[in-house]
């Protein structure tokens, strides 16, 4: 029984190299992989998917060239393979041309003509406006589409999701409805490119202070990549948002989306603001 006893602690007793318990090189070399593997996962994957793009690019663009035009046509005797990036840098170049000549007189007045036509079509016409009124809307500078970061209560009330602003909603859709109604892209994990259009009002948004880069790295890794809170710790021990009981809502008017609001709605009268304030 003597020996029976002694023989845990000599398994105790057991080290590996360097004098170290075996499993402590071993826990030591799996945290060397991991931090490996976050130093060297995104480099490698941000050149793997600028690598593809630009192999992409270039089959599409490289091909359209004439054999005279082509550089590599001339670097072949010295180079005995293609440089990359070529049809993508003609495609920039043409985009530029395309953009200055679009500008000028003359080539408004192609646009317009070209515009006419494409609109005169039953079905590309419709394609078209779409596909115009997306692109326009998120490529403007003065646009306020996913310049900011929400949490709204979806798909029940305490359970929360994180969506993006894309503007104040218009049309018929807010003449049916008395709320002030905003409209918020829910984006899926993760593919941020995906995901549902919602109409949620205005006083059920709480605006949060990440920006629209670190909101889509978030939903990207599923939560895994956090952005920490820059505001200021007076400002983070304040709780802006009640626990959930049932359906009472836990966002008061006040934390809502007020800051955020372009302009009062236009069916509302001051008395009444005040009178809310009030309250």
């Amino acid at each position: 029984m003597a020996d029976d006893e002694k023989k845990p602690d000599k398994r105790k007793d057991r080290v590996g190299l360097g004098g170290r318990k075996r499993h402590g090189i071993v826990a030591r070399l799996r945290g060397y992989f991991f931090a490996g593997l976050l130093t060297v996962a995104p480099i490698g994957l941000t050149l793997w998917l600028f690598w593809v793009l630009l192999k992409f690019v270039d089959g599409r663009i490289t091909p359209l060239i004439p054999q005279n035009y082509n550089p590599n046509t001339y670097l072949h005797s010295i180079i005995p393979f293609e440089v990359p990036g070529v049809g993508l840098i003609v495609l920039i170049i043409a985009l530029i041309i395309i953009g200055a000549l679009a500008r000028m007189l003359l080539g408004r007045t192609v646009v317009r003509i070209s515009e006419n036509l494409v609109n005169r079509t039953p079905v590309v016409r419709s394609v078209y406006g779409a596909t115009k009124q997306i692109v326009e809307t998120v490529l403007k500078s003065q646009s306020d589409a996913f310049r900011q970061v929400v949490l709204f209560e979806y798909p029940r009330r305490g359970n929360w999701a994180m969506g993006f602003v894309t503007g104040t909603t218009k049309g018929e859709i807010q003449a049916l409805t008395d709320d002030d109604v905003v409209n918020v892209f829910l984006p899926t994990t993760p593919n941020p490119t995906s995901g549902y259009l919602l109409f949620v009002p205005r006083r059920e948004l709480m605006p949060l202070s990440m920006s629209v880069e670190e909101g889509i790295k978030m939903i990207i890794s599923g939560g895994i990549v956090t952005p920490k809170d820059r505001r200021p710790l007076a400002e983070q021990k304040i709780k802006r948002i009640a626990a959930a009981d049932g359906d009472k809502p836990t966002i008061t008017p006040g934390d809502s989306m007020a800051a955020l609001s372009e302009a009062p709605k236009s069916g509302v009268s001051e008395p009444e603001e005040d009178a809310d304030k009030g309250d």
